[in-house]
């Protein structure tokens, strides 16, 4: 594996060595750092030995399939972006692929700087979801809950909860929102950068996760609404009477 400094480290699987070398040549020569793996077992240890800012996984491989490296992966490392690649252009597939928290799906095949643009809108929304509406409150509460959107980490009593990176940045977002309309549109611009079918049944996934995680207090509620937006109804507290 190479030395480099100051570029973006990408962890690459893929079985076809044709595609591979000729992917992986482009990167490098795009300005990425690459590391390549041509099977789901030696991707995980590549995985475990380095720390990469995004991952590129073809879904169909030996030994270990692409979407059962994905969940691995997340296991180790919640909030690294990924790319699922496949030959495969069924919507079941696609959903599948978001349902394992992917970043974007690419179907074979796909030219060098169709994916070259993908992952530097991917890398900008990494970066823009750190910094999300900095000028706002980074620590939130939600009736019994704490939110630390900074370290993704919804806290409670009962347990401290680390939440991924879309995760925390899509129950900011209804934070920031708390108690008001936040469109659909708005939420898959700003965490997902785009808006599509596939990637709004994405969003809805993580919306039911979110409910699950905020399920132990019983007047916290996210609601659809109306099929344009969500909505934190969070009650307000009453101020205490003096005495």
């Amino acid at each position: 594996m190479k030395e480099v400094k100051n570029k973006a480290r990408i962890l690459f699987v893929e079985d076809d060595p044709n595609l591979s070398m000729i992917l992986q040549d482009y990167l490098e020569m795009t300005g990425y750092a690459v590391d390549h793996a041509k099977d789901g077992d030696l991707g995980l240890q590549l995985f475990n030995k380095e720390a990469y800012d995004l991952a590129i996984l073809d879904v169909m491989m030996p030994k270990k399939d692409g979407f059962t490296l994905a969940k691995e992966i997340r296991q180790k490392r919640e909030e690294i972006p990924i790319i699922f690649l496949t030959a495969k252009n069924l919507k079941e597939d696609r959903i599948q692929g978001f349902q394992y928290g992917c970043d974007d799906y690419i179907t074979k095949p796909f030219s060098t700087e169709e994916l070259s643009l993908r992952i530097k809108a991917i890398l900008r929304r990494c970066s823009a979801t750190k910094s999300l509406n900095p000028n706002v409150e980074e620590v939130f509460k939600i009736g019994k809950f704490e939110f630390d959107s900074n370290n993704l980490i919804l806290k409670s009593d009962e347990e401290d909860k680390k939440l991924t990176r879309k995760e925390a940045g899509l129950l900011k977002l209804l934070c920031i929102n708390k108690n008001a309309l936040l469109p659909r549109e708005e939420a898959l611009e700003k965490i997902w950068g785009e808006n599509d079918y596939f990637i709004g049944r994405s969003m809805d996934v993580f919306i039911t996760k979110l409910r699950k995680y905020l399920s132990s207090e019983p007047n916290i509620k996210i609601t659809n609404v109306h099929g344009i937006g969500f909505k934190l109804e969070v009650p307000e507290e009453t101020p205490k009477a003096s005495k």
